[in-house]
């Protein structure tokens, strides 16, 4: 057999798919959209709380994608459980190791804001390198500049014209609707959904005394009596933001909507959604949350299953990611 080693052989390319405790749910749509079976992964925890994980099946040659969003109580717990599975791959001879975070943890600091601060984000992307990760796939990065931080490639995608069709199927009268940037930051991002949507844009500004706080000191553009859509990256306490609701309702908005790719949902933030003067709270299925969809709440999700599904193909197959929607988001 050896003497027919000059020519190319013919070995068939694997694809494996796994999931973490982060979401097991999302992983299960992206293995329903790409018909492919999600097991053969063991993760538990020793008495003393260490993570144990070990794969069940061989994953030799093989090209493995791990789903796991980082985010909620436990979110050290999911940012090690990445870790030490990236490592188990490696360790086992798997072909390549892609790490698919929806959500990616810490990204809020991503540069020292005060003297004697880490940047996280960086560090986060330093020990996922240090693992063995070898590209990351990613949904709606807190900053764009994050993608820098990394030596591997990283797949950048966006949910935010998966809002832009949301809301087209409520037929807004899009002369009388304005898509609001909660901060001048995302002033980039709340212009595109204007575009896509057809509708114009404002801007609020904020001053930001302390983590967690901000407060409205004023709006760039007309929202008086105009249905509003507020867009941002992420929800996390909510207070920020319905604080920035109340700012827009004695202004004289009309209906708001709000809509963010990851619903975090810290302490009391759906109760305070709950109770905000507004129609509906939109997030995608990057975080789970057990209320949304359910009769009766304003907490409303969509999910990201089909977009993250058609990115891990497209890397598995060699193929261009930039002509997903969304993909390699400048956002």
């Amino acid at each position: 057999m050896y003497e027919d080693l000059c020519k190319p052989l013919n070995v068939e390319k694997n694809i494996r798919l796994y999931t973490g405790t982060g979401n097991p749910e999302l992983a299960q749509r992206i293995a329903n959209v790409l018909h492919l079976e999600l097991s053969g992964l063991m993760i538990t925890k020793f008495a003393n709380g260490e993570i144990y994980a070990r794969f069940e099946e061989t994953v030799r040659g093989c090209e493995v994608f791990f789903v796991q969003s980082i985010a909620g109580k436990n979110v050290n717990d999911l940012l090690m459980e990445t870790l030490i599975v990236a490592d188990a791959a490696t360790r086992a001879s798997a072909a390549s190791f892609t790490a698919v975070i929806p959500h990616y943890g810490y990204a809020r600091q991503d540069r020292k804001a005060a003297s004697r601060e880490p940047i996280t984000a960086r560090l986060v992307a330093n020990l996922l390198e240090a693992a063995g990760v070898d590209r990351v796939i990613t949904l709606d990065l807190h900053s764009n500049q994050i993608q820098g931080f990394f030596d591997i490639p990283v797949t950048h995608l966006t949910a935010l014209y998966q809002f832009g069709d949301y809301f087209k199927a409520k037929n807004f009268d899009l002369n009388n609707t304005v898509v609001v940037s909660p901060d001048m930051g995302r002033a980039k991002v709340a212009k595109k959904l204007s575009d896509y949507l057809g509708c114009e844009v404002a801007i609020a500004h904020k001053s930001r005394p302390k983590h967690n706080a901000a407060e409205v000191m004023g709006i760039i553009g007309n929202i008086k009596g105009k249905t509003c859509i507020v867009n941002d990256d992420m929800i996390d306490t909510g207070g920020t933001l319905v604080g920035s609701i109340h700012k827009l309702k004695e202004m004289g908005a009309g209906n708001i909507y709000i809509s963010a790719t990851h619903g975090i949902f810290s302490k009391q933030a759906i109760q305070l959604l709950e109770d905000a003067p507004i129609e509906e709270c939109v997030v995608t299925d990057s975080i789970p949350c057990a209320v949304a969809n359910t009769e009766g709440s304003k907490i409303k999700q969509i999910s990201v299953a089909k977009e993250l599904a058609d990115a891990i193909f497209a890397v598995y197959a060699n193929f261009s990611v930039s002509g997903l929607a969304g993909g390699n988001s400048e956002m």
